[in-house]
């Protein structure tokens, strides 16, 4: 049998994902029958069980499509239900009806969706046992596959993403029957009476009513807010939002529903790049990458639109032009985001709501975010959370803040709403009507005020791009560069704690350090030098490789989660305050590193 010691580097911090190449027959059939042992081995409902209030909303849908006798008749099967989908990119069908028949033939019910983005494969998911899974290697390149899944409601964490591995080898090395295999090879991984295949009119006609929905009762809420009198044909949105938006699609799944959902709620709406194409024949479908809004920059310019939108391969991406062709910060985005968040929360909206509400709505948002962005939610009432990188690692924090946490995002565009009002997911789309909705309510449109106008109000700065580098080959210790880094930041904060400022030529002992692993640094460090390392007033944060806040900007060095390289993103409120702290990080790691400080100081700013 295969040994998979291959495929190990596949098993990531949120997903499976790498080159194709490692994605053998072999393989997929070991991940479905893995895939079948999990789910198998899981308590069965007979009940309808949501994870959250705004999946309870959606039982609404039962009057909308007859997609929803399927669910009505599963809500009484015992049998575990898995729904399955796939992005556009090449084989990604391939893998994921091999796993559906693999698990059909496991006896669990199937439910296919087809192409779809994660948002939605989650979206259906929920309307069910909260089971599924979607092969996608999201905005990777195209000779990249991957694969995510949902397990009660819940994405893996990195641990039990690698201790699915080990699960993984143990079944495959104590083989499968030798009949089974026999018996799937006869049956050729064709269609299972558990197997479902939704048609596709349905799997989007729904997922676009229950967003339909969210605005429905936000709208509702406002009304009852400003004690406006109800209209009969409340349940209906008056009119279509008066937005000309553009839409990149990056060829991405996306492109099956993007035009249909936007025209849905907006008057006029422009598309590019929306045909599937896993070949992504524009670039990969990555809207962070610098210089990929190109095309929509332009075109927002050419056709005076008023925003333009770009989605990444699957869907729970996000990035926005504004209506000058520049592209938003995510960092402003993620602000914006945040306070329409905050006011049409249901809390807030409520018209019984007292000043001396408990609510105290608390906002995530990750280490790679602006140095202004706790000072602008604490002024918006909120409690500003920062949080390592990861959608996945949000996720979990959400699941487990008891509603305080109403919103979290991070600056790779993954945006996600905790308000009851829909999935708790990063769905790029449903962010993207948010925004659009909210800047429709506050006077935003044709001759009025802009998105631009919006964010020229927020604090100015100047910042790189999420920049990766090589990560370092470490030298005559075991501990990787940022561990290094980490330790020795901490030994200069403690020490210029507890040291006296009497004296500026008073030497540091290096060789004192405890477990700074610091073994390259020179042996004997000045207060003034180490002052100079790390100024007075200067924050730092290590749950997530290092960061530093100084007075007028902040770095961050980090090791990336979803592949071999180093993360570093620095900011300052000038070009020289952006300077001065690539010149403040180079200086830390030179001792360890000189081409990695070289490499800081040559990122140019975006």
């Amino acid at each position: 049998m295969p040994s998979f010691a291959a495929q190990q580097s596949l098993f990531r911090a949120y997903d499976i994902r790498g080159s194709r190449q490692y994605f053998t027959t072999d393989f997929i059939q070991a991940l479905g029958h893995a895939f079948a042992h999990r789910y198998s081995t899981l308590p069965v409902f007979s009940d309808h069980t949501f994870s959250n209030d705004a999946c309870a909303h959606n039982t609404e849908l039962k009057d909308i499509s007859s997609t929803n006798s399927l669910i009505t008749q599963n809500q009484n099967n015992k049998d575990t239900i898995i729904v399955i989908g796939y992005d556009t990119r090449i084989g990604s069908d391939m893998i994921a009806q091999k796993i559906a028949s693999i698990l059909a033939h496991h006896d669990l019910q199937v439910v296919q969706l087809g192409l779809v983005t994660t948002p939605m494969m989650v979206f259906w998911a929920e309307q069910y046992q909260g089971h599924g899974i979607i092969v996608t290697a999201s905005h990777s390149a195209k000779e990249i596959l991957g694969i995510k899944w949902l397990v009660n409601h819940r994405s893996p964490s990195s641990a039990e993403i690698q201790l699915f591995y080990q699960q993984l080898l143990h079944r495959q090395q104590a083989s499968i029957d030798a009949e089974y295999n026999c018996a799937m090879q006869a049956n050729g991984l064709k269609n299972h009476p558990q197997d479902t295949c939704l048609p596709a009119e349905q799997v989007a006609t729904t997922y676009i009513a229950s967003i339909d929905q969210v605005f429905q009762k936000i709208h509702q809420s406002r009304q009852q807010r400003s004690n406006k009198r109800l209209s009969k044909n409340n349940n209906q949105l008056f009119t279509k939002l008066d937005f000309r938006v553009i839409i990149d699609c990056m060829h991405g799944a996306t492109s099956i529903i993007a035009q249909r959902l936007f025209a849905h709620f907006c008057q006029d709406v422009i598309m590019l790049n929306d045909t599937p194409d896993g070949n992504f024949p524009s670039g990969s479908p990555d809207p962070t990458e610098p210089h990929r809004l190109k095309q929509l920059q332009y075109s927002v310019r050419q056709h005076q639109a008023d925003i333009g939108l770009a989605f990444d391969g699957d869907g729970d991406r996000l990035m926005i032009v504004d209506n000058n062709g520049k592209v938003v910060s995510p960092d402003h985005l993620l602000y914006l985001l945040a306070q329409l968040t905050l006011a049409e929360h249901p809390d807030m909206l409520s018209p019984k709501i007292s000043v001396d509400s408990p609510f105290k709505p608390q906002i995530v948002f990750d280490i790679k975010c602006s140095h202004h962005l706790s000072t602008l939610l604490s002024e918006l009432g909120a409690t500003p959370i920062i949080s390592r990188t990861g959608s996945s690692f949000m996720r979990q924090q959400l699941q487990y803040s008891a509603g305080e946490i109403v919103f979290a995002g991070e600056l790779s565009g993954h945006f996600i709403f905790n308000d009851s009002r829909f999935i708790v997911y990063d769905d790029g789309m449903y962010a993207a009507l948010r925004l659009l909705h909210w800047l429709a309510a506050n006077g935003a449109g044709h001759g009025k005020k802009s998105l631009t106008d919006m964010t020229d109000e927020l604090p100015a700065m100047v910042s790189t791009a999420d920049h990766y580098l090589p990560l370092p080959k470490t030298l005559r210790t075991e501990y990787s560069i940022v561990e290094q880094l980490s330790q020795f930041c901490r030994y200069l904060r403690q020490l210029l704690k507890a040291t006296s400022a009497d004296s500026e030529q008073h030497l540091i002992n290096t060789n004192s350090l405890v477990d700074c692993h610091c073994s390259v640094i020179e042996p004997h460090l000045t207060l003034k030098q180490a002052r100079e390392l790390m100024p007075v007033g200067t924050t730092l944060s290590c749950i997530d490789g290092v960061r530093l806040d100084f007075a007028h900007g902040f770095g961050v060095l980090r090791q990336s989660n979803t592949s071999h390289h180093l993360t570093a993103r620095f900011a300052g409120d000038s070009i020289d305050e952006l300077k001065a702290v690539q010149e403040k990080f180079a200086t830390l790691c030179r001792p360890f590193d000189k081409d990695l400080a070289a490499q800081i100081v040559a990122i140019p700013a975006e």
